[in-house]
């Protein structure tokens, strides 16, 4: 797939998302990202901020198989999984797919389920299969995630457990509507609503094409360094701790955010750009510990104002 044909595929999406959704480009922009990237998505946000729409919007628009899981403190793992069940016709066990198997899974109010239901799509989202009574099965490409949360001091919400935060390759905010971005948005859903008529402008062979393409764009040996840098720079405390995931976590984001910004090298505003979404989520779980008032994206934003940006001629 040329360069050409790659940017209008992922010009297309966004174009298409933004029939629906109003004055969420950024936001927008970043999950596209993640999805290229074969990441994750965490949205933190209040109930009707479009978190819902902007998934089944995404998954419309590439003609992509949806599900939605409403996670809740009875929600058991095989809810998610799915389970081997005695078929008495068949006098064997069959098995029955759980939801999990889709191309982008809506996993809504995850910190409403207990961790042992929330820890079931470890595997799922780092492996891509799912593991039941010894049988593997693998899912289909591609596998997205996108998980929202309610903010973690809301009544009946249990913390991610650590290993499943450092799975997300983003945490994201879609944030408040300015009262012009809700004036156009009653103008466009008063009569009918625009999701309705939303059409798919590329197959799941198109990004899984564009994900495979990722990892070819360039990164400049100073820009390599100013990624280890800035993890570097987040190591000043003990409390304050990120892995190696995270190094190639930051790579890999930006690679696709250049991507997506029709480039085929990284730049130092695509770092930067991605770099809160990507790495402020992996500290707070180290940090919530010890500093209960730790402003996990002020210490990033801390750390990109204190390295040192590198200057060069960043095209190959």
């Amino acid at each position: 797939m040329n360069t050409d044909t790659k940017n209008n595929i992922i010009n297309s999406i966004h174009n298409n998302i933004s029939k629906v959704l109003i004055g969420r480009e950024d936001a927008t922009k970043l999950v596209i990202t993640a999805l290229l990237a074969g990441g994750h998505v965490l949205l933190e946000d209040m109930p009707g901020t479009g978190k819902t729409l902007l998934a089944k919007s995404l998954a419309r628009s590439i003609d992509l198989s949806f599900s939605r899981i409403q996670f809740t403190p009875d929600l058991m793992p095989s809810d998610v999984t799915g389970l081997n069940f005695f078929n008495q016709k068949e006098a064997d066990f069959v098995f029955k797919p759980g939801p999990v198997f889709c191309n982008i899974l809506l996993a809504d109010e995850i910190n409403r389920a207990t961790p042992r239901t929330q820890s079931s799509l470890l595997e799922c989202m780092e492996e891509r299969q799912v593991t039941i009574d010894g049988v593997t099965r693998t899912l289909d490409k591609p596998f997205f995630v996108i998980a929202t949360q309610n903010p973690i001091e809301t009544t009946g919400t249990f913390p991610l457990p650590e290993a499943q935060l450092d799975r997300f390759l983003m945490k994201l905010s879609l944030g408040a509507t300015t009262e012009e971005q809700e004036l156009e948005i009653i103008n466009r859903f008063i009569e009918n609503n625009p999701f309705e008529t939303l059409s798919s402008v590329c197959t799941a062979e198109d990004i899984v094409a564009i994900q495979e393409s990722v990892s070819k764009v360039f990164v400049h040996p100073a820009l390599r360094a100013y990624i280890a840098a800035i993890i570097s720079n987040t190591r000043g405390n003990n409390a304050h701790y990120l892995s190696s995931r995270a190094t190639l976590s930051l790579l890999k984001a930006a690679q696709s955010y250049a991507l997506v910004n029709g480039r085929d090298y990284v730049v130092p505003e695509d770092i930067k750009a991605v770099a809160i979404p990507v790495l402020a989520h992996r500290l707070a779980l180290a940090g919530n510990n010890l500093f209960k008032t730790f402003d996990s994206v002020a210490y990033i934003a801390g750390v990109l104002d204190k390295v040192t940006v590198p200057t060069e001629n960043w095209s190959k």
